[in-house]
């Protein structure tokens, strides 16, 4: 299992007075997300959303999206939201197994606060409650302001928390948002399998 850099993780997640030092010195980290459909390369903005690219990264270095999968798919048809509709994939995990880690939810950084947005191939992280992000992330097809902070998609307006935004292989995202799905949902079925998840040099 490979391991995730111990430092750069405490500094970000445990002292928020450091953590401000350390992101404005911190460079875009390079991820890429290899699927069954082809390669997605996210950069990751550790300089503005430390908090949430620390987390992203972590199930990165971890091993833990090797073998899991795109399983959600939001587009015109699939939508069920008419109030605030969107246009995204959601990504997951692979399965737990004894052994692996189980990291705990992270705080959210809100938007307003990070100035990153839901744009074309913005990657942000999925979530139920405030403060309660943990692995599964998604991606923007077109511009989401909806999923901002003030935004109408979630009832308490808090938005969704933007790490990153894909930078190569957004033909590769469509092609996903456009699999099929269970009839009535937007779940992919099959799901679209996540071979490998990893740091990429420039």
């Amino acid at each position: 299992m490979r391991q995730y850099p111990q430092f750069a993780l405490a500094v970000a997640l445990c002292l928020p007075g450091s953590a401000a030092v350390f992101a404005q010195s911190a460079p875009p980290v390079l991820v890429l997300v290899e699927t069954s459909l082809g390669a997605i390369t996210i950069e990751v903005d550790v300089a503005k959303a430390p908090v949430t690219a620390a987390n992203f990264l972590r199930y990165v270095d971890a091993g833990l999206y090797d073998s899991g999968r795109f399983h959600r798919a939001v587009r015109p048809e699939t939508e069920t939201r008419t109030d605030a509709p969107i246009e995204v994939v959601q990504a997951t995990r692979a399965a737990r197994t004894p052994g692996t880690p189980n990291f705990p939810a992270i705080p959210l950084e809100r938007t307003n606060a990070t100035g990153l947005t839901h744009v074309d191939g913005a990657v942000s992280t999925a979530r139920a409650g405030v403060d309660t992000a943990v692995a599964d992330f998604f991606i923007c097809i077109g511009g989401q302001p909806s999923l901002d902070f003030g935004g109408a998609r979630n009832p308490d307006g808090q938005g969704f928390a933007v790490f990153g935004r894909v930078i190569e292989g957004m033909d590769v995202v469509k092609k996903i948002q456009a699999a099929p799905v269970r009839r009535g949902t937007q779940t992919l079925e099959p799901p679209v399998m996540i071979l490998k998840a990893t740091r990429r040099t420039r």
